[in-house]
């Protein structure tokens, strides 16, 4: 993080006065009520970027931690980065909400391409720049480094195709976060990665990967849970959309080597990390949409996969009372509260069943835009 401005000291300093303040008047308070204690302040669930300010909402979400962005002014609507980060030269398409004003924290999420695919193509696909216009957060699509067919693929640690030399694109978003972060006012307690595909992929391995701490997750045709999974600050609530057609990331498994095991083995999977109870819940409250949920789970947080009957390989388009984007915002928008740091369980993960081993031969290219 570079230096903080004259506003952001200012703000800073205030900030400082304020708590001083605060702590005698809690004092005082606590001296003429011995059986009254100061009340012990929450961890924020994010260690992404030096926070500028803190404030307590009103709208019942919890603590808000800002960035160095606030109190800078930028024009809502479609902005294009392009800038240097750890030697390469990396794009991010970036949505600013309509209202945007600089002086309030505003959630920032993720949304990852496919393999072979862009930045741009991932936005127009998933049309997620119409869900935060609506709702007033800010999304972002960065863009991978590695050359795919028409487009990029992201360089994900632990899969066949991971090259150790090649971009170190977890490192690479968390500093995307951080860029944002000073460019505009995020709020560091509620960031939140999406995927599709290769992107799904992607943003699964992001969420158990310090030190960056989401507060959401969501998977779309993609969705996976790497071995030695240790989220950053407790667990990361997740949700997942995925089609039962699917040639390209069969529901079941038994795809390519990188797609072994099944989608609901997946989802099971990050039920453990989270700490969840045994069991799941299902419903089905669309037609053709399945709904199984783990509840109760460590920090509050919930494991739900939709599974989308005779649906192939793409983002879901919204269907009748079936829309898909605002329940990626609605399930979002209700994680993003400060939790406690508790560390996975060792003997939980060491349970866990291990995938299947992969098919022998070599690594098949991934058939079409997106994958």
């Amino acid at each position: 993080m570079g230096a903080l401005g004259p506003a952001a000291r200012r703000s800073r300093g205030a900030a400082a006065a304020l708590v001083i303040a605060l702590g005698l008047l809690v004092g005082g308070a606590a001296g003429c009520d011995p059986g009254r204690s100061a009340p012990v302040g929450r961890p924020s669930p994010i260690a992404l970027a030096a926070p500028a300010a803190s404030a307590v909402t009103a709208d019942g979400v919890g603590e808000r931690t800002a960035t160095a962005g606030c109190g800078r002014a930028a024009a809502p609507g479609q902005v294009t980065i392009t800038e240097a980060i750890a030697g390469r030269q990396r794009t991010v398409r970036v949505r600013i909400p309509p209202g945007y004003t600089g002086k309030r924290p505003l959630p920032l999420l993720l949304n990852l391409h496919g393999t072979g695919s862009t930045a741009a193509k991932q936005e127009r696909a998933s049309g997620l720049d119409a869900t935060a216009d609506e709702h007033g957060f800010v999304v972002a699509y960065p863009q991978a480094a590695r050359h795919s067919g028409g487009g990029f693929a992201w360089n994900i640690p632990g899969t066949p195709s991971f090259a150790s030399r090649g971009p170190n694109d977890v490192a690479y978003l968390g500093d995307v976060v951080r860029l944002l972060g000073e460019r505009y006012c995020v709020d560091t307690g509620r960031v939140y990665a999406s995927g599709f595909s290769g992107g799904a992929r992607m943003a699964s391995q992001l969420a158990c990967t310090p030190p960056v701490r989401l507060a959401g997750l969501v998977a779309v045709s993609g969705i996976r849970a790497p071995s030695g999974c240790h989220p950053s600050g407790g667990a990361v609530p997740v949700l997942a959309f995925h089609g039962t057609a699917d040639r390209t990331n069969p529901y079941h498994g038994h795809g390519q080597p990188y797609w072994t095991y099944s989608v609901p083995v997946a989802a099971a999977r990050w039920a453990r990390y989270d700490g969840c109870p045994a069991g799941a819940a299902t419903g089905r409250p669309f037609p053709g949409v399945t709904v199984t949920s783990y509840r109760g789970c460590r920090d509050g947080g919930t494991v739900e996969l939709y599974t989308l009957a005779g649906k192939g390989h793409r983002w879901p388009p919204a269907s009748g009372a079936f829309r898909p984007n605002e329940i990626l915002w609605q399930f979002l928008s209700g994680q993003g509260r400060p939790a406690p740091s508790i560390p996975p369980d060792p003997s939980a993960l060491s349970a866990l069943p291990r995938p299947p081993a992969s098919r022998s031969g070599a690594i098949r290219s991934c058939a079409g835009s997106g994958c």
